[in-house]
């Protein structure tokens, strides 16, 4: 049915599924399709990115649409059911400027899928399933999206002053090894760490014997309960990767248990991505026996002694597949998934979701990747598309999802102090290192080896300030008594 919606000045055309409901500083729009003929046809739109690596950022409506072009790359790092490649889309909410300072916002309130589709004349809004209603505000950028990220809150689950459990300043070993750690470095660099107030040693990627089988290689001749102690002997938060919804072909738990994963409409088992040299299977959490062996894992990781757990490719969970409960939404499924996994782990267990689909994160992780992986480089000469991994990707998604800051932490990837195999210049080690303050989330995974004296003052610098933030328009950051200005490299000016 057709309404006059009043948004204090601007006056917006609307189909509805029913009544609007005045609220504060906006309307609630009932469940179901929402179209809205918006009157702002030279506006620049903003895209929200459905998960973690999802690029996010503002589009002129008349450019083509932010998006990732590669398929195989879209399905590790976005939902590939939506994508569009002639029409601005986002995931949960959108927003058009206004040429006044002001900007109308549409967004979702609720979960399994809501996307929204922007042209010259309507923005469109509708849900894969769920019946979740929907919010509209237009005034102030910040202010609008402030009441939405509020709204969330409520509506997820988040308790009055945002998530309990802070992650503190972290050491990962992913982006100085990689793959390519073993005990005895680990221990090398745990102990030249003592002296810098770091919270968390976490372990990257490379312990386990494959992924999807999480027993230590012979890397780790200790094993990992060892690793965890000798970490937290240090007094420092024992820390894990673990991508627990996901395993490779040929690994054993898929040859011995292949009905534990999901399915193609054919039967075969669905591909949830692409990482490792090739594509990798996810678990299908509808399934009891499936939920049984998640369990098991969190139950043994947590049992060796690790108190912080990195996530990863959790959006796997959700992907469009053949599911043992059809009448679950993959967004929910995830979302149950992710809350047997806080249950298991316990409530003093920091969770940190990577790859997660951001909604249904809300209100069960205590943090999440706000942006694509960082690499000690700015851009990559190989690749335009906004989901690599480069700092400067990484940068511009992270900047444009502060707004849900308070809603759960947002991490936006490590910062670099070291010289060594590093191409980033100095100017751009600092703003990742002022996106952190931006962010409150501090990370490097800098050896100590690796840093001069110089570095590693600045290092100690960066973990021992807690300056007051203050977002003050869409990329100025009051940082302290320094006004941080990210537009150069939001807008992909930055070299």
């Amino acid at each position: 049915m057709a309404h006059l919606l009043d948004l204090g000045g601007h006056r917006v055309a609307a189909e509805l599924s029913g009544p609007p409901t005045p609220i504060r500083s906006g309307v609630l729009l009932p469940p179901g399709r929402v179209a809205l003929l918006h009157r702002l046809p030279d506006a620049d739109v903003y895209r929200h990115g459905w998960n973690s690596w999802s690029p996010s950022g503002w589009r002129a409506m008349h450019e083509p649409p932010l998006r990732i072009a590669a398929p195989q790359r879209r399905l590790t790092a976005d939902d590939t059911v939506w994508d569009d490649p002639t029409r601005h889309h986002s995931s949960a909410v959108t927003a058009l400027t206004a040429g006044d300072g002001n900007v109308l916002l549409l967004g979702s309130l609720g979960l399994d899928v809501p996307r929204l589709a922007v042209d010259r004349d309507t923005v469109t809004g509708w849900c894969e399933g769920g019946d979740a209603p929907w919010f509209c505000a237009y005034g102030p950028e910040l202010d609008v999206f402030a009441r939405y990220a509020e709204l969330l809150g409520e509506h997820l689950g988040v308790a009055p002053g945002g998530p309990r459990l802070r992650a503190g300043n972290v050491w990962c070993s992913w982006y100085a090894y990689y793959e390519d750690i073993d005990e005895a470095t680990l221990h090398t660099d745990l102990a030249g760490l003592a002296g810098l107030p770091f919270d968390v040693f976490q372990i990257d990627d490379g312990w386990e014997r494959m992924v999807g089988d999480w027993e230590p290689n012979d890397r780790f001749p200790a094993g990992m309960r060892a690793m965890a102690g000798r970490v937290a002997d240090a007094g420092l938060r024992p820390g894990l990767w673990v991508a627990p919804f996901i395993a490779r072909p040929e690994s054993q738990v898929v040859r011995e248990k292949p009905h534990l994963f999901l399915r193609d409409a054919a039967g075969n088992p669905a591909t949830a991505g692409y990482n490792w040299g090739g594509p990798y299977y996810a678990l299908d959490v509808t399934l009891p026996e499936a939920r049984d062996h998640l369990r098991t894992l969190v139950e043994r990781v947590v049992g060796w002694g690790f108190r912080y757990l990195k996530l990863d490719f959790v959006n796997a969970a959700a992907i469009a597949a053949e599911r043992h409960d059809h009448g679950v939404g993959r967004e929910s499924a995830y979302r149950q998934a992710m809350e047997l996994i806080r249950e298991t782990a316990g409530p003093d267990v920091y969770l940190l979701g990577s790859g997660a689909p951001v909604l249904p994160s809300i209100g069960v992780c205590d943090g999440i990747r706000v942006g694509p992986d960082v690499a000690p480089q700015w851009t990559n000469y190989a690749t335009d598309d906004p989901s690599d991994a480069t700092a400067e990707n990484a940068l511009v998604a992270s900047v444009n999802r502060l707004w849900l800051k308070g809603l759960v932490e947002l991490d936006p990837d490590v910062a670099y102090f070291r010289s060594r195999a590093n191409l980033l210049t100095e100017d751009q080690r600092r703003l990742l290192a002022d996106l952190a303050h931006a962010c409150g989330f501090r990370a490097t995974s800098d050896p100590p080896g690796w840093l001069d004296a110089a570095e590693r003052e600045d290092l100690a610098a960066f973990l021992a300030g807690d300056p007051p933030v203050k977002q003050l328009d869409r990329y100025r950051v009051a940082v302290g008594g320094r006004v941080v200005d990210f537009t150069a490299a939001a807008l992909r000016r930055a070299r």
